[in-house]
């Protein structure tokens, strides 16, 4: 169960509320060591999934954990950039896409699970999660870097994309589990 993977994972999930903390009232200083932050939990989170596929340690734990991690990170940056104004006006509509997409797939797994159906993670969500996590590094730093407006620019346009991409899997994931509800 404590394989480095899960130990990685696991890191992501403990490191939220420092997340939070740093965002709490945030001076460009804690925008920068949340930056930093976020990036080692990014990295943390495709290096998880490496360890645990190339050492053969794939845990039915990790496999419940990392959409989980996932999840909390993107949700609780989320919150805390709404709550400084970096997501602010019509993107609160982009942010307000990908929670609630992340709450309706997670439900959608719960019930499938119970009827001892997988819902593997397609490619497709992989660049969503992707795309989220540089719209919100970018978001992050450039509360760090408000000098370079584009910075904050790239994170706004980037979480528009990613709120279609999340439209787009979300729709994929709910079509896949209708075939399951008689």
């Amino acid at each position: 169960m404590l394989t480095l993977p899960n130990i990685l994972t696991l890191s992501r999930i403990f490191a939220v509320p420092i997340l939070i903390a740093l965002l709490w009232h945030p001076s460009r200083f804690d925008y920068a060591l949340t930056y930093g932050l976020f990036v080692l939990m990014g990295v943390t989170d495709y290096f998880d999934g490496y360890l645990a596929r190339s050492q053969g340690t794939v845990s039915k734990l990790g496999v419940f954990l990392d959409p989980i991690a996932d999840k909390i990170m993107v949700a609780a940056v989320i919150v805390m950039l709404i709550t400084t104004g970096d997501i602010a006006h019509w993107t609160v509509i982009a942010a307000m896409i990908i929670l609630l997409r992340e709450i309706a797939v997670s439900g959608l797994r719960e019930f499938l699970a119970e009827l001892r159906v997988s819902m593997p993670v397609s490619q497709l969500a992989k660049w969503k999660t992707a795309l989220q996590l540089v719209a919100l590094g970018a978001l992050i730093l450039g509360g760090a870097l408000p000098q370079w407006p584009f910075v904050h620019e790239t994170g706004l346009y980037s979480l528009w994309a990613a709120a279609v991409l999340t439209m787009i899997t979300g729709w994929d994931y709910l079509r896949a589990g209708i075939r399951h509800m008689d």
